[in-house]
């Protein structure tokens, strides 16, 4: 058995007054910027590390601080932005269709609060069996924890982050609030009407951040799912249909993209969701199984648990999952409006909530949280539940049917999200010897502080910028590409007009993709392709793909740069810093002119600029990648 950091025997204070107000405060601030980055970039990156960080700065003005409560505050904090991608991954699809014409305040918080706190709940019984007995290494956990242990240089890492964030914060109000030069770089070409050609990046410091922090692998594959879109599939499609008519050659592309070929995107992230399920069938059958006896078996005393094991009581936990019942019968009820169809629904979303979360905490136990399959699981759940809700409603009522499927897949979105993420702060806390029933605690106040700010947040970004395709009043619109997708899904099915035949296809490239992640593993290689990275890639715009990928060459040249320094890990740890930074920065800011507009600023136009002003965003790009590139090259010659 590992030995924790803090013995089980030494009792430090971990819930504090400070770390309550800390955690709740962080967690809202998080989940604000990882809503409006998820909306604008359609993936999110794990937030545990920049708020160990921030923590660790923050309570060192206090005389009293603790590592253990420093984890805390981080746990917390964390679980506000896991909340929110579980919840901008699915609900603005109620806007987007229609449904809503705005985020309905009581609705939104409840199905995010019992989502996530669903999320915490299942967790519990399943932390003894993933982390104590089959040991997963909880890449994220580990890192975490690593920081914390070296918290007395917290006041020196920090500084990475204050400049990223700064750094981040400006390009963001250059391209968007002064509007200095457009914030995407594209060409595209139509000859012959039938030869099709595109490229085009985003200049947005925060997309090469995440392909840095998800690195070289993963980035790779986003980029590959855009090249199968972008440089094969809609090509073939120009080749056989022909272009239109008065359209340019990007907006032609856009248009097929949109329409066609996205859905090649779901087929590979259904086919990958299953696959998750199937791969992991007998380990995850042993956690299931675990975590069923831990129900069956209630609980033992907490007096009678070393404090370093001690849950909370497994009767207490089924009191929860009982009570979050009713608020979760209640708004599916609103929408389905049968009581039949809605207690069948609901038994289901508990089932599917468990089943799922734990997919998410064994993935995030092997793979680490950014690479969950929380987009594989959610669509899935949203194909299978619009299915199953039009096989029992028929078509008579379209948009409240899709709506339900949406809502089914919200609360399965949150509770998975949180699921992945908390199994990671568990992890680090096992590390470092926390109690886990304070850890519980405090991830609830982590989704209780996030779920009752999102609503205002999603009401602010979709006044000010729009959600879903831009059109002429909201050119800049946050594209929400994942809710746009599982919209797409729950209505085309309702509808009648879903792209099956691109979601076969999806399906098939993602079973060819699956075969070939077989062999490199059978191979030992070091190079894997999880199918998920690839379906995130084709149903991403392209911009987006190539600025991640930018990211993960930078992250390589930097990994082969300083792998035989001294000082390699405080490197890799400033670099982390900068890119966790570059992303935060960016999102409050464009949460902060979210907010500015809302209350009455006007952007500056860019109309009329010439071509000089695109090629200014190019060369701060190509200096804030500089930047990152020699402040990691010093940190690691320093160190």
């Amino acid at each position: 058995m590992e030995k924790p950091y803090i013995d089980s025997n030494t009792s430090l204070p971990e819930i504090t007054i400070k770390a309550i107000i800390l955690g709740a405060l962080l967690s809202v601030v998080l989940s604000a910027a990882n809503a409006y980055f998820g909306l604008f970039a359609g993936i999110t990156v794990s937030a545990s590390i920049p708020a160990a960080v921030i923590s660790m700065a923050l309570l060192k003005v206090f005389k009293n601080s603790n590592i253990l409560e420093n984890n805390l505050v981080q746990t917390a904090a964390s679980a506000g932005e896991s909340l929110a991608a579980g919840v901008i991954f699915t609900i603005p699809a109620l806007v987007i269709m229609g449904y809503w014409s705005e985020f309905s305040y009581f609705e939104t918080v409840a199905i995010a609060m019992c989502g996530g706190v669903l999320g915490v709940l299942f967790t519990i019984p399943l932390r003894n069996a993933l982390i104590v007995k089959e040991k997963l290494k909880f890449p994220e956990g580990v890192a975490t924890a690593e920081v914390l242990k070296t918290g007395e240089e917290g006041g020196k890492a920090v500084k990475f982050l204050i400049w990223g964030s700064l750094i981040g914060g400006f390009v963001k109000m250059f391209d968007t609030a002064l509007s200095l030069w457009n914030a995407t770089w594209q060409k595209a070409g139509l000859f012959n009407e039938k030869i099709y050609a595109y490229f085009g990046v985003n200049l947005s410091p925060a997309l090469v951040a995440v392909g840095y922090i998800v690195g070289l692998n993963i980035a790779f594959l986003v980029f590959l799912g855009g090249m199968i879109s972008w440089f094969v599939a809609i090509p073939i499609y120009v080749a056989i249909n022909g272009g239109q008519e008065g359209v340019s050659a990007v907006t032609l592309g856009g248009n097929i993209w949109n329409s066609q070929i996205r859905f090649l995107g779901v087929g590979s992230m259904v086919v990958g969701g299953l696959w998750a399920l199937i791969s992991l069938a007998n380990s995850l059958g042993t956690a299931f199984k675990s975590g069923i006896q831990a129900f069956k078996g209630g609980s033992v005393k907490m007096k009678d648990q070393i404090r370093t094991e001690m849950d909370t009581p497994m009767s207490w936990v089924l009191i929860g999952i009982g009570v979050l019942v009713v608020p979760i019968f209640m708004i599916y009820l609103t929408a389905i409006q049968d009581v039949t169809i809605t207690v069948t629904m609901t038994l289901i979303l508990v089932v599917a909530g468990f089943l799922f979360s734990a997919v998410a905490g064994y993935m995030a136990g092997l793979v680490g949280s950014s690479n969950n399959p929380i987009s594989g699981v959610t669509i899935a759940t949203i194909l299978a539940s619009s299915l199953l809700l039009l096989t029992l409603m028929g078509t008579s009522n379209e948009l409240s049917g899709a709506a339900g499927a949406i809502l089914v897949g919200a609360v399965v979105a949150c509770a998975a999200a949180i699921a992945g993420d908390n199994m990671q702060d568990l992890k680090a806390g096992h590390v470092l010897g926390a109690t886990p029933f304070k850890q519980q605690i405090m991830q609830m106040v982590g989704v209780v502080s996030g779920a009752l700010v999102i609503p205002f947040v999603l009401n602010v970004l979709l006044e000010a910028w729009g959600m879903g395709a831009p059109t002429a009043e909201q050119p800049n619109s946050l594209t929400a590409p994942q809710a746009t997708l599982m919209q797409s899904v729950a209505q085309g099915i309702f509808g009648g007009n879903l792209p099956w035949t691109m979601v076969y296809i999806g399906g098939a490239i993602g079973i060819v993709i699956i075969i070939i992640d077989q062999y490199l593993k059978a191979k030992g290689s070091t190079f894997r392709m999880p199918i998920l990275a690839v379906a995130v890639g084709i149903y991403l715009p392209f911009q987006l793909d190539s600025a991640i990928f930018i990211g993960g060459l930078l992250a390589y040249f930097l990994n082969k740069a300083t792998a035989n320094s001294p000082g390699k890990e405080k490197a890799a740890n400033a670099g982390m810093l900068l890119a966790s930074g570059l992303i935060t920065g960016e999102a409050l800011m464009g949460v902060g002119i979210a907010i500015a507009i809302f209350v009455g600023f006007t952007p500056f136009s860019a109309h009329g600029f010439t071509s000089i002003y695109q090629n200014i965003g190019l060369v701060v790009m190509t200096a804030i990648i500089w930047f990152v590139y020699r402040s990691v090259i010093k940190t690691s010659k320093e160190s």
